[in-house]
């Protein structure tokens, strides 16, 4: 099944209903992973002291990102709820510790509502989006990579990545 996964995302999707099945198999082998958890278990630091509720976190904060930011136009630093100079100040790296930060004091609750809450707000914001927009190559990208790229990264590839580091916390 990983395998299959794996090859599925290193394809790009043809349609908006390849996208959308990409996302939805993704998004419930992820929730197969995350459901039989307990709060302990969830909450339970992993290497790098990130546990399962902060990895949940991340993909929300990172979903909610790329609705403002990709496919709502909003200024990158205004997505990402901080000030112009900060954002631009910040790699992947510092960006994902802002988040962790943000994140980190947060009940179970509060984070699962906001990862099923948002997941809805991308796959709805999705349906309503012509699959020629997200071809479309994203502004400001030196490489010219279309809209879709990101979407994909921070949809199934990104639950992908994330299940398999949350099954390697929670299998021993």
């Amino acid at each position: 099944m990983e395998q299959e996964t794996s090859q599925a995302a290193s394809s790009t999707p043809q349609d908006k209903a390849d996208l959308l099945e990409r996302i939805q198999a993704e998004w419930s082998a992820l929730l197969r992973c995350i459901e039989p958890l307990s709060e302990a278990q969830l909450t339970r630091p992993g290497p790098g002291g990130w546990s399962v509720k902060d990895n949940l976190a991340h993909l929300t904060a990172w979903e909610q990102f790329m609705l403002r930011h990709y496919l709502h136009g909003q200024p990158a630093h205004a997505a990402m709820q901080m000030d112009a100079a900060t954002y631009a100040g910040l790699d992947e790296d510092g960006l994902n510790a802002v988040l962790h930060e943000r994140g980190r004091g947060r009940a179970v609750a509060d984070v699962l509502a906001d990862l099923h809450g948002t997941h809805q707000q991308v796959v709805a914001t999705l349906e309503g989006t012509a699959f020629a927009e997200l071809m479309h190559p994203l502004a400001g990208d030196v490489q010219g990579r279309p809209v879709l790229a990101w979407v994909t990264g921070n949809t199934y590839e990104h639950y992908y990545e994330h299940r398999l580091t949350i099954q390697a916390m929670t299998s021993s």
